[in-house]
């Protein structure tokens, strides 16, 4: 198969394209394996609303949870098997990827409970658990940039497992994670451990930027409603100038000659809220070498067709975007609420999707006692 123009180009950029999904059936029908072939997709995230939406009321799931409620298993250990299986398949299909790229790409990621963003010791706890269940080099364990993260992020990388940061809003924030993700691979080094194998990303979310701050540029009027539509690229690109500035620092390079990586800025949230945005908007405007863009399957199908991408991001440009959110502030946005509101409420999403998640399995392993 050929791969399509549009998303080589971006590859051939220096962009990654993970997909923002997963699914048994979307492994068992080949539509995965598809878009590996045909749309440079070399990665995939989960979340615990895309396991939420795979799962329940999905009959493939139907045998495996039966056999798992015969023995004895509960909901929490039903859904954990689910999960890290689909995880462990995805990563299977991916493994020539993982090795043809020496792990930077071929990767699919898991997240720790959404129930414990607040809790240090028992997110480490679980991130280790899960990447030993799951069994597969090429696995990311998802830890959310929450303040009680921060930490996590540390061990466990020191730890020598692969973290994919998520639920990043505000560049202050992005600064700690990336100091965090130092911290670790000079722990690591100090443990002896190889640091060449470890490898991490940071999840930058973007278009729910736009959403919050537009409804409060709405609210403010007059000239502040020029302004929709722009803070959300701005913010993700004032993000990509600090990433260079610290993996450019004499830290870093320390690490790097031991052989570290960098820790990749990821875009997420990139499927548009406001239909009056090109669909693209987050992705043409966010190429940058290196970047991951973690796309769901409509965004990528809207890239493969028409997108046309803005010259790749330098220093320059992401000085020039510190100017559009200063603009924001100004006109009266209260960034600094705006960012703890969206992490608040990315935490309080995925933990109620998880919560339904739960409570759905609960009701097949019910039927399936009957």
């Amino acid at each position: 198969m050929t791969q399509n123009s549009n998303t080589q180009n971006l590859s051939d950029a220096g962009v990654s394209i993970w997909l923002d999904d997963l699914s048994r059936q979307r492994m068992s029908s080949g539509n995965l394996q598809e878009l590996i072939d045909t749309r440079n997709v070399v990665g995939v995230t989960t979340n615990p609303s895309i396991f939420q939406a795979a799962i329940s009321g999905r009959s493939e799931y139907d045998a495996d949870i039966a056999r798992l409620s015969g023995e004895g298993k509960d909901v929490d250990a039903v859904v954990e098997v689910l999960t890290t299986d689909d995880v462990r398949s995805a990563a299977d299909l991916f493994s020539d990827v993982h090795a043809a790229t020496k792990g930077f790409d071929g990767r699919v990621s898991i997240e720790v409970d959404p129930r414990l963003a607040h809790e240090t010791e028992k997110t480490i706890e679980q991130a280790k658990h899960l990447f030993e269940v799951v069994g597969r080099e090429n696995v990311m364990v998802k830890i959310p940039a929450t303040a009680a993260g921060i930490p996590a992020i540390t061990a466990v990388i020191a730890e020598g497992i692969s973290v994919n940061v998520t639920l990043i809003f505000s560049v202050t924030r992005y600064l700690e994670v990336m100091d965090a993700y130092l911290a670790g691979l000079e722990q690591a080094a100090q443990a002896g451990k190889d640091l060449s194998t470890i490898h991490s990303v940071a999840s930058f979310f973007v278009s729910r930027v736009d959403a919050e701050i537009d409804k409060r540029l709405a609210d403010l009027g007059g000239e502040a409603e020029t302004l929709r539509g722009s803070a959300g690229v701005a913010n993700a690109q004032v993000a990509f100038g600090k990433y260079l500035e610290v993996f450019g620092s004499e830290r870093f390079t320390a690490l790097s000659s031991q052989g570290a990586h960098v820790q990749r800025p990821l875009w997420a949230s990139t499927g548009v809220k406001n239909p009056d945005y090109a669909d693209t908007l987050y992705v043409d405007n966010l190429v940058a070498d290196p970047s991951v863009n973690t796309m769901p399957e409509k965004t990528l199908e809207a890239t493969a067709d028409h997108s046309e991408p803005a010259a790749p991001l330098t220093a320059e440009k992401a000085a020039s975007a510190e100017t559009v959110l200063q603009r924001v502030a100004q006109a009266g946005v209260d960034l600094d609420d705006v960012f703890a509101l969206l992490e608040r409420e990315g935490v309080e999403k995925f933990e109620k999707a998880w919560n339904e998640l739960l409570e759905t399995v609960s009701a097949s392993i019910d039927d399936a006692r009957a």
